[in-house]
């Protein structure tokens, strides 16, 4: 764990060395409880190591923040020489300091916009001009709370805590030695003509081995495990494609990057919640970050990132993407050449046989409507046509104010 809280300081030691004196006296609690025996005559645990893995059983077990703060009042009653924090404020506090905290975002009640940057000190929505705070009465006045709240997990960080030891930095090499030798068959994304496509078009980010390949996942989930009750928050994860196909899908190497706050889902204003997780990657993808490489001697090297592509279901793509999943141009692949039809007040999409070679039996098949297949396959749109499509768009005013065409439609 040495190595991890090394790493952790390591940019704020450069800064010093440039700026000033050093000021890692905030990591001094850090290294005193990893220093700290638990209890007098243990060195088994360090007092850090036995908090990080209290931490990790109060999420996999859901414990309620009151549940850990008793547990630690009875470990201090049971135990009166334990060295251990107070509280799980006090645990969250020490955790942050690791690099294991997230960043708070108010959010406008209508989705319209973040209160970040350039809107962070405001107190009124700058497209919608709602109020930022919830009207309070009681007890609660004077108290400014936000209506909704983003939270953002920095995937910086986190990228670096790969290399900080050699295991895991060995592992994030994988891809490079770990193609199929076989050109017919596909283990890893890295054996795909996209990841090869990629590398053609970037040969200076694909010289560096080290630099992370990602995809996002979104989804909407109901937190509360009551089926019942209508509630959608959605989650946006990251996965690093440089480590093996069977380490790179496990929990604990998956990365959460946002927690988008319901009850509703964010539809079209997804782009908005997504703007701290795409300035960054922006950032990763253009300058990148020193980080050292525990595998190579410490070596510093700039570690850049590129996101590769999402992996969702079709109405999450919708959301991600702003083309449509419902209507009769809802193939995003198909695009304009969508065969589809009305049948008894729904949609139905047809011609599946267009995929087919023009001499296949099938396309003589006259079992779905009687007809023999003659049409060729869907066009494949170039870049610039997709570009002229987009630049055809009108932008729509962001949120669902009622003003603002954000009344949902009845049934």
């Amino acid at each position: 764990m040495f190595d991890v809280l090394d790493d952790i300081i390591s940019e704020d030691a450069d800064e010093d060395a440039v700026g000033g004196p050093s000021s890692n006296v905030q990591y001094d609690d850090l290294f005193a409880a990893l220093r700290s025996e638990l209890y007098p005559g243990v060195s088994s645990f360090s007092s850090l190591n036995f908090l990080v893995k209290l931490m990790h059983l109060k999420v996999l077990n859901k414990w309620t923040n009151k549940l850990f703060d008793e547990l630690l009042k009875l470990l201090k009653l049971t135990f009166p020489k334990i060295d251990l924090v107070e509280s799980h404020y006090e645990a969250k506090k020490l955790m942050t300091k690791m690099g294991l905290g997230y960043s708070l975002i108010h959010v406008c009640k209508n989705d319209c916009a973040l209160f970040w940057k350039e809107n962070s000190l405001k107190d009124t929505c700058p497209v919608c001009s709602e109020s930022r705070w919830k009207l309070q009465s009681g007890k609660r006045a004077g108290k400014n709370i936000p209506h909704n709240v983003l939270r953002y997990f920095p995937v910086g960080p986190r990228l670096k805590r790969l290399f900080a030891t050699s295991k895991t930095a060995k592992l994030m090499r994988w891809h490079s030695t770990g193609k199929s030798k076989d050109n017919d068959v596909m283990r890893h994304p890295v054996d795909g003509k996209s990841w090869q496509e990629f590398d053609k078009r970037h040969p200076q980010f694909a010289g560096d081995v080290r630099n992370v390949r990602l995809g996002l996942a979104a989804d909407g989930f109901n937190p509360f495990g009551n089926m019942s009750l209508s509630y959608s928050m959605w989650h946006v994860v990251l996965t690093t494609y440089n480590l093996l196909p069977w380490i790179c899908m496990k929990a604990e190497y998956l990365m959460l990057s946002l927690l988008i706050p319901g009850p509703q889902s964010p539809g079209k204003d997804m782009d908005v919640f997504l703007r701290p997780l795409i300035d960054e990657l922006k950032e990763l993808w253009v300058h990148g970050l020193d980080t050292r490489d525990a595998a190579y001697e410490n070596d510093v090297f700039r570690m850049r990132a590129a996101l590769l592509w999402t992996v969702n279901d079709f109405p999450a793509r919708s959301s991600l993407s702003g083309w449509s999943g419902q209507g009769y141009r809802a193939c995003p692949t198909c695009n304009e050449d969508t065969p589809s039809m009305r049948v008894i007040g729904k949609t139905a999409y047809f011609g599946h046989h267009h995929f087919l070679p023009t001499n296949h039996h099938w396309r003589s098949n006259l079992q779905f409507d009687g007809r023999t297949e003659r049409k060729r396959p869907p066009r494949r749109f170039s870049t610039t046509d997709i570009l002229e499509q987009l630049r055809r768009v009108k932008t729509g005013i962001p949120g669902k104010h009622p003003n603002y065409g954000g009344v949902k439609r009845k049934r």
